[in-house]
């Protein structure tokens, strides 16, 4: 495996390579990251993964303890993704990629109104930040195909929508959800929570199988019961919980039974630690 922190050793190292599925990351790596390097692995001849924490997508454009704080362990990175048969690791610098007064761009992908709910209404310019880099790594490692998690939802959902309307010539494959056997998603986030909030945690995902449940049998959903005591739930601050067309992401007024296939995403804080789950009803 061959690690490069420039966009000239990147270019460099897929020279005259074909086939290649690209791994765009942040580091602090889990089983959930290995299985989107396992599906780039089957599908492709190159699998290139990159590492690199945007400032972009962080509040104040990083200047914040979620930035700062962010778990960073390049070497540990490295090892799983040399296990798992990555073959180029891009890692570069905030200055390589973002050159200039400020590392800041002048130009950015903008996202709308698809970027600025859900997600986007409690981090303002996060989904800008997303989609920048994302862009900027599709130009540099030039890929076939390009593997998110699904439970990035909103994330997943913009990219495929910056992919079709600016025709980027790359195919988007997502990748179930990973859970812990306690059933909470798997996230760079959880290595933040104490052994009490990860058991917190779990009412997220208890609430989201809730509804899942209640889609499949026919029964009233009752979003907002399921919500109100998600809320109430021991150590957990709820952000949101909301029923949203998949594709577009627009909120879906659900009286009673669910008829048509819908998205459920939620997110809460857990300690200063901020999570995210979704899982599909009726998919």
């Amino acid at each position: 495996m061959q690690v490069v922190t420039t966009k000239a050793d990147l270019a460099q190292a897929l020279q005259g390579r074909s086939s290649i599925g690209l791994v765009p990351t942040m580091g602090a790596l889990h089983s959930g990251h290995a299985s989107l390097v396992a599906a780039a692995r089957a599908e492709n001849e190159t699998v290139v993964a990159s590492i690199f924490v945007n400032p972009l997508q962080f509040e104040a454009l990083g200047d914040c303890d979620d930035y700062r704080n962010y778990p960073r362990q390049l070497e540990a990175d490295c090892d799983l993704l040399n296990k798992a048969g990555v073959d180029v690791v891009f890692a570069p610098s905030v200055d390589e990629m973002y050159p200039g007064a400020h590392n800041l761009p002048l130009v950015w992908v903008r996202t709308g109104e698809m970027g600025e709910r859900l997600e986007g209404a409690s981090r303002p310019g996060h989904f800008d930040g997303v989609a920048t880099v994302v862009a900027k790594l599709f130009h540099l490692a030039r890929p076939d195909r390009a593997y998110f998690g699904q439970k990035d939802a909103q994330q997943l959902a913009v990219i495929r929508r910056m992919v079709a309307d600016l025709d980027f010539p790359v195919e988007i494959r997502p990748v179930p959800i990973i859970r812990g056997v306690d059933g909470l998603a798997e996230s760079s986030r959880n290595q933040r929570l104490s052994e009490v909030e990860r058991g917190q945690a779990l009412a997220l995902s208890r609430a989201l199988f809730t509804l899942e449940e209640r889609a499949q049998s026919g029964e009233p959903l009752d979003l907002a019961g399921v919500r109100a005591q998600l809320g109430a739930s021991e150590g957990v601050r709820l952000d949101h919980l909301e029923i949203v067309d998949p594709a577009s992401l627009e909120p879906l007024v659900v009286d009673s039974v669910l008829d048509r296939p819908a998205l459920v995403v939620g997110a809460i804080y857990v300690g200063p630690v901020r999570l995210i789950d979704n899982i599909e009803l009726l998919g």
